[in-house]
Protein backbone atom coordinates (compact mmCIF):
# COMPACT_ATOMS: atom_id res chain seq x y z
CA UNK A 1 0.00 0.00 0.00
CA UNK A 2 0.83 3.74 -0.66
CA UNK A 3 0.05 6.28 1.04
CA UNK A 4 -0.26 9.54 -0.39
CA UNK A 5 -0.22 13.13 0.73
CA UNK A 6 -2.15 15.88 -1.07
CA UNK A 7 -2.62 19.73 -1.07
CA UNK A 8 -6.42 20.94 -1.52
CA UNK A 9 -7.93 24.48 -1.39
CA UNK A 10 -9.95 24.29 1.97
CA UNK A 11 -13.31 24.24 0.37
CA UNK A 12 -12.47 21.75 -2.12
CA UNK A 13 -11.42 19.55 0.81
CA UNK A 14 -14.56 20.25 3.29
CA UNK A 15 -16.69 19.43 0.08
CA UNK A 16 -15.14 16.41 -0.79
CA UNK A 17 -14.83 15.03 2.80
CA UNK A 18 -18.61 15.67 2.83
CA UNK A 19 -19.48 14.05 -0.52
CA UNK A 20 -17.68 10.96 0.94
CA UNK A 21 -15.03 11.54 -1.80
CA UNK A 22 -11.75 11.30 0.28
CA UNK A 23 -12.43 7.63 1.70
CA UNK A 24 -9.41 5.54 0.49
CA UNK A 25 -11.81 3.15 -0.89
CA UNK A 26 -13.68 5.93 -3.22
CA UNK A 27 -10.41 7.02 -4.48
CA UNK A 28 -9.32 3.77 -5.73
CA UNK A 29 -12.45 3.37 -7.15
CA UNK A 30 -12.10 7.01 -8.94
CA UNK A 31 -8.70 6.45 -9.98
CA UNK A 32 -9.53 3.41 -11.27
CA UNK A 33 -12.30 4.81 -13.72
CA UNK A 34 -10.19 7.53 -14.68
CA UNK A 35 -7.24 5.09 -15.97
CA UNK A 36 -10.37 2.45 -17.65
CA UNK A 37 -11.62 6.01 -19.66
CA UNK A 38 -8.12 6.74 -20.35
CA UNK A 39 -6.86 3.66 -21.62
CA UNK A 40 -10.10 3.40 -23.96
CA UNK A 41 -9.19 6.57 -25.10
CA UNK A 42 -5.82 5.59 -25.95
CA UNK A 43 -7.35 3.02 -28.15
CA UNK A 44 -10.00 4.60 -29.63
CA UNK A 45 -6.88 7.03 -31.05
CA UNK A 46 -4.75 4.22 -32.19
CA UNK A 47 -8.25 2.92 -34.11
CA UNK A 48 -8.20 6.19 -35.40
CA UNK A 49 -4.93 6.19 -36.68
CA UNK A 50 -5.10 2.72 -37.98
CA UNK A 51 -8.77 3.84 -40.35
CA UNK A 52 -6.00 6.63 -41.55
CA UNK A 53 -3.56 4.76 -42.26
CA UNK A 54 -5.62 3.31 -45.02
CA UNK A 55 -3.86 -0.16 -45.09
CA UNK A 56 -5.78 -2.21 -48.11
CA UNK A 57 -8.52 -4.86 -46.77
CA UNK A 58 -7.11 -8.58 -46.77
CA UNK A 59 -8.86 -11.66 -47.64
CA UNK A 60 -9.93 -14.63 -45.48
CA UNK A 61 -7.13 -16.53 -47.04
CA UNK A 62 -4.73 -14.17 -46.67
CA UNK A 63 -5.51 -13.33 -42.87
CA UNK A 64 -5.72 -17.88 -42.76
CA UNK A 65 -1.78 -17.61 -44.59
CA UNK A 66 -0.49 -15.13 -41.61
CA UNK A 67 -2.16 -17.21 -38.92
CA UNK A 68 -0.73 -20.19 -40.44
CA UNK A 69 2.74 -18.14 -40.21
CA UNK A 70 2.90 -16.96 -36.66
CA UNK A 71 1.20 -20.72 -35.41
CA UNK A 72 4.26 -22.05 -37.23
CA UNK A 73 6.69 -19.68 -35.98
CA UNK A 74 5.06 -20.38 -32.47
CA UNK A 75 5.52 -24.49 -32.89
CA UNK A 76 8.88 -23.96 -34.01
CA UNK A 77 10.12 -21.88 -31.06
CA UNK A 78 8.47 -24.50 -28.79
CA UNK A 79 10.27 -27.42 -30.41
CA UNK A 80 13.82 -25.59 -29.68
CA UNK A 81 14.32 -25.23 -33.39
Amino acid sequence: MTTLTIDLPDGLAKAAKDAGLLDPHAIEAMLREHLRRHAIDDLFTAADKLAAANFPSMTMEEIQQEVNAVRAQGQKRASGA
